[in-house]
């Protein structure tokens, strides 16, 4: 029988000549925000300033506008975006320097979603452990990620680099609501990168993080 072969994925950061990919998903349907279809929200709001909403989405605006309306400080962040020569969705990292506590609106250190059209090829598992080595280099032995209890592809992601399941905790805004907590080692990514194979760099000019 002959060997699949695995498509290769690297994590670029986002670029105001990539917005047309990612603007194309949104029309598609995909959401960045797993809780809820903000798809023509954040496609009006690309369309309306693609400057702004890069700044936005790159993690470079100070402050951060939740849901409520309420503005507080936005974390340090690498926001990326998972490429296989077309845009397959975004992963982001953020902390707080010198703890791996966080803030009550910030739900784990990492963050991220895969378009519909490109799941269950691995890719959030391959993103995921590219970004681990990401939060090592900031002095995180470990980082928090947060998923819904019936979110079976999420914990598959999160169990295969490492995850320890820890508990749950309170859902961040919807009440009556629990996450699953799961600490992974940020030293976890070396074997899950080499289950999927040597590094590869994907083709195109998009600079970032190359993975199998």
């Amino acid at each position: 029988m002959r060997a699949s072969v695995r498509t290769p994925i690297t994590l670029v950061e986002p670029t105001l000549e990539g917005l047309t990919a990612y603007a194309n998903a949104l029309a598609a349907g995909w959401s960045p925000d797993s809780e809820r279809d903000a798809s023509a929200e954040r496609l009006t709001a690309l369309l309306l300033d693609p400057a702004a909403f890069l700044r936005d989405i790159a993690g470079q605006e100070r402050t951060l506008t939740l849901d409520d309306g309420s503005v507080v400080p936005r974390l340090p962040t690498r926001a990326y975006w998972i490429w296989d020569g077309e845009f397959c969705g975004t992963i982001n990292l953020r902390w707080q320097p010198g703890t791996e506590e966080l803030p009550s609106y910030v739900s784990g250190h990492v963050g991220y979603t895969v378009v519909p059209w490109k799941r269950r090829r691995g890719y959030a598992t391959r993103a995921l452990a590219m970004v681990l080595p990401l939060a090592r280099e900031q002095g995180m032995s470990r980082v928090l990620l947060t998923t819904d209890p019936d979110n079976l592809a999420s914990r598959r992601v999160i169990e295969a680099n490492g995850g320890i399941l820890a508990g749950t905790g309170p859902h961040p805004w919807a009440r009556g609501k629990v996450k699953l907590l799961y600490w992974v080692p940020t030293e976890a990514a070396a074997a899950t990168l080499r289950r999927g194979g040597p590094f590869r760099a994907a083709p195109g000019r998009q600079r970032g993080v190359s993975g199998p």
